[in-house]
């Protein structure tokens, strides 16, 4: 079995892309969303408090994602803290799932800062979802309800297209005038094929 990274700056629309290898029946694991899950366990609950203070829980002792999205991304060191608890057991939980998946040809672990964090080099193949930034941050004004600023300061947080590029076995060019479902179709065949080959 081949373990795929699928990665892409921020409203590249690599969930998208990510929906189109689902119905393909190739099993996708969500890495960013299960980040967000990671939140809500206790333990986890108390470190990021003890890291980053009461102040970043709700009224119902939670934790508050954009008051703590507010303090991690005005400050690097802090980001990098956050992630220091949070990947760790994104990553053991990427295992377990594996395992459960094992007799599929390929997997696909679908995570924005694949290529930043250094974990790329855990991959068999690299696939990046690309779009202009013009682009990526007028999708993201309209999916999150966001202003252009706010979009900007998270994207500044992201490795540049062009060098994140260079970790890439596959593009997948997704600015409104090339069709996504022929690019997917492409890939799937080449990586499906590849896990023949190995196996």
């Amino acid at each position: 079995m081949l373990l795929v990274g699928l990665t892409g700056n921020i409203g590249s629309g690599k969930t998208t892309a990510a929906r189109l290898f689902e119905k393909l029946s190739v099993p996708v694991y969500h890495a960013d969303d299960k980040g967000r899950q990671m939140l809500t366990l206790p333990g986890v609950i108390d470190k990021l408090c003890m890291l980053f203070g009461d102040s970043i829980l709700d009224t119902n002792g939670q934790i508050d994602r954009q008051h703590l999205a507010g303090i991690v991304f005005n400050d690097p060191e802090k980001l990098v803290q956050l992630n220091a608890v949070i990947h760790p057991l994104v990553r053991d939980d990427f295992r377990i799932w594996t395992n459960k998946h094992s007799q599929a040809d390929y997997v696909i672990q679908e995570a924005a800062i694949m290529v930043e964090t250094g974990q790329a080099g855990n991959f068999d193949k690299i696939i990046m979802v690309t779009a202009p930034e013009e682009l990526r941050i007028q999708r993201v004004c309209i999916r999150d309800g966001t202003d252009r600023e706010k979009v900007i300061q998270r994207a500044q947080h992201q490795m540049n297209e062009s060098e994140k590029a260079k970790a890439a076995h596959y593009i997948i060019i997704n600015d409104g005038t090339k069709a996504l479902l022929p690019q997917v179709l492409k890939i799937h065949k080449e990586l499906t094929q590849m896990a023949l080959h190995r196996a």
